[in-house]
């Protein structure tokens, strides 16, 4: 069964629930009637016997009969399509009244019922041949077969067009995924124009490719804006290189070309590092070592490392990756220092079940049009344009922020990571421990 296509499947459930509903109702039909007929029969029997005890005249016709009989089963009188012949036993006529059967004499057809009742000292059998009822049953039996197997073939008809029928939109909609790849732009199933669970099945499956051309989308744009940022070192570094390999360059010279080399290597180390840490973010596998973390403890930490001011932020307590968070306060510190004016400072505040840490200068901040993308991977400030980065530390941040379950935001020359406190780390998206080393944590820079 489950080797063939629905539609055939489906039609032979469906027949198969008939057979057994016809069959039930067959059934039940034939023993209405059979019942039926043989009360008939008694009945009719019932008042033939009363009749024939009253008269002690045994006549019949037909396929019925009668006997007059002695207590001891002679025959004294019959009618003349039976004679003499015994039809019932000793015992029979002890239980009179009663409802006797007999196998069939010759000149019947069929099994013989008779009612066989006492009257004075004899006893009166009133009896009918039962053909006419088997051949009636017979009958009924035969239509009853003959119109299920029509009934039942109409409706394995009508279930096959029905499944065609419900799954002609399935079949629709499996042709258009077929049809659809990575360079189909804006490509949808077809949705049927009813309420049902296969409207519902389109609906879920175009919301579905709807985030899949997204995140499609987003990766083109991701590895063209990161070949992007890769070629300018690249470019700067061959440049060197052929410069350094001329004759005739003073030590002077060749030392200040390797300088720069070593300028942009670095430049490509931490570039290179910055999209490990995105691409392992997007994959949900950034690697975290969860820990109970002081919240002042790790502003002056990266305080400390920066030279720039952090306040007190009293008994404020997270659980995080400690690694991972202070990269991402030393990035918020790194771009303060390197696009901000006046004094940095970093500030932690509880709010509403959450510890928000926050890094502010006195500078304007960020343009209020490129707060809603300042998170988003190569995206920069135009005043920032000119002065180097790659457009990843915000990026970082905010991926920093939800594996921790948090959320990053800014306003102005304040910008915060917001993080779930001790007693509420349920989102917390932490994975088994890995060893994070230099490799995987860039080192801030200034």
């Amino acid at each position: 069964m489950r080797r063939l296509p629905l539609r055939p499947r489906l039609t032979l459930a469906f027949g198969l629930v008939m057979a057994v509903v016809l069959a039930a109702t067959g059934f039940v039909v034939y023993g209405i009637f059979r019942s039926d007929l043989n009360s008939t029969i008694d009945n009719s029997l019932r008042a033939r016997a009363s009749e024939l005890a009253s008269s002690r005249k045994a006549t019949a016709s037909g396929e019925d009969f009668a006997q007059v009989l002695r207590r001891d089963g002679t025959v004294l009188r019959a009618s003349s399509n039976v004679g003499a012949r015994r039809l019932v036993t000793p015992a029979d006529v002890a239980r009179a009244p009663a409802f006797v059967e007999h196998r069939g004499i010759a000149g019947f057809d069929g099994r013989l019922r008779m009612r066989v009742v006492p009257a004075g000292p004899e006893v009166v059998v009133a009896g009918q041949s039962l053909g006419e009822r088997d051949d009636s049953l017979r009958t009924l039996a035969l239509l009853l077969a003959g119109g299920m197997a029509v009934a039942l073939l109409l409706a394995c008809l009508a279930g096959y067009g029905v499944a065609s029928g419900a799954l002609r939109p399935v079949e629709a909609m499996r042709r258009r995924a077929a049809a659809i790849s990575g360079a189909s732009a804006g490509e949808r199933l077809p949705v049927p124009d009813s309420a049902d669970e296969v409207a519902r099945l389109g609906e879920t499956l175009n919301e579905m490719l709807e985030r899949l051309e997204t995140a499609l989308t987003r990766e083109r744009i991701f590895v063209a804006d990161a070949s992007h940022e890769l070629r300018t070192p690249l470019a700067v570094l061959k440049t060197e290189v052929d410069l350094a390999l001329r004759r005739g360059r003073s030590p002077e010279e060749l030392r200040a070309a390797l300088e720069s080399v070593s300028e942009e290597t670095d430049r490509l180390v931490r570039l290179a590092e910055d999209l490990l840490v995105i691409a392992r973010a997007d994959q949900g596998r950034l690697p975290l070592r969860p820990e109970e973390l002081e919240v002042g403890e790790l502003l002056d930490t990266v305080a400390s490392r920066f030279g720039v001011q952090a306040d007190d932020p009293g008994p404020l307590t997270v659980r995080g990756d400690r690694a991972r968070l202070e990269q991402a306060l030393g990035n918020l510190v790194d771009n303060a220092l390197r696009h901000g004016r006046g004094r940095v400072r970093l500030s932690a505040v509880g709010r509403d079940g959450h510890v928000e840490l926050h890094v502010t200068d006195e500078g304007d901040g960020l343009p209020p049009e490129f707060v809603p993308h300042a998170f988003e991977r190569f995206t920069r400030a135009d005043g920032a344009r000119s002065r180097g980065g790659a457009g990843l530390g915000l990026a970082i941040v905010s991926a920093v922020a939800e594996s921790h379950g948090g959320s990053a935001g800014a306003r102005g020359a304040d910008v915060w990571i917001q993080l779930p406190r001790l007693n509420d780390t349920s989102a917390l998206r932490s994975l088994p421990p890995l060893t994070v080393t230099s490799s995987t944590v860039p080192t801030p820079r200034r």
